[in-house]
């Protein structure tokens, strides 16, 4: 767990810094537990939920995440563990592209958007370079090519190996499964 013992280039690479607590750090210790087999590696990074003062929250966000999650790709790439490495990428729910609340050239916010979300995902047998679907111009609803949170399941259980319609549990004389009794794996996203 001591990223100390990191080649400067890759702290640099992450931006990441010994000693302190960072989204870069976590970044760097992911890529490093998934070299020695760890099979599940969960990030969690708070303080999205811009309400109010996004124009300087959304910065301030990006700017911690945006160099760690890249260069955990890249490290992942180049050591051969990206194409049997999942990554997943987004937060809690959509964000509406309208602000919410006093609008001030410098604090305003956004609300919850229950249509619309976008994340995105790497390896693990997703195809490099593809933007699926589309809302319209206002980000309001989807026009072209809806996932479901069902779909997404679907399509991240094959990416693991098991199809989702055998992969149940019985649970007081019916068998379950995580997608529930839809979800469709979602091929064009897949190599």
């Amino acid at each position: 767990m001591d990223i100390a013992k990191e080649p400067k280039e890759i702290l640099e690479l992450y931006g990441a810094e010994p000693g302190k607590s960072s989204y870069a750090n976590n970044c760097l210790l992911a890529r490093r537990l998934a070299e020695r087999g760890v099979r599940f590696i969960q990030l969690c990074h708070r303080d999205w939920d811009h309400h109010g003062g996004l124009p300087e929250g959304i910065k301030t966000q990006t700017k911690n995440t945006d160099q760690a999650s890249a260069a955990l790709i890249k490290d992942l790439k180049q050591r051969g563990l990206l194409e049997d490495t999942l990554v997943i990428w987004g937060g809690e729910f959509g964000r509406t592209a309208y602000s919410q609340g006093e609008i001030k050239k410098d604090d305003f916010g956004r609300d919850h958007h229950p249509r619309c979300f976008s994340l995105w995902l790497a390896g693990g047998g997703i195809k490099p370079g593809l933007v699926y679907g589309a809302t319209d111009d206002f980000g309001y609803n989807i026009t072209e090519n809806p996932v479901s949170v069902h779909d997404l399941h679907a399509t991240m259980l094959q990416c693991l190996g098991i199809d989702h319609t055998r992969f149940t549990y019985r649970f007081e004389g019916r068998d379950f499964r995580l997608t529930d009794v839809s979800g469709e794996v979602v091929t064009p996203l897949l190599v």
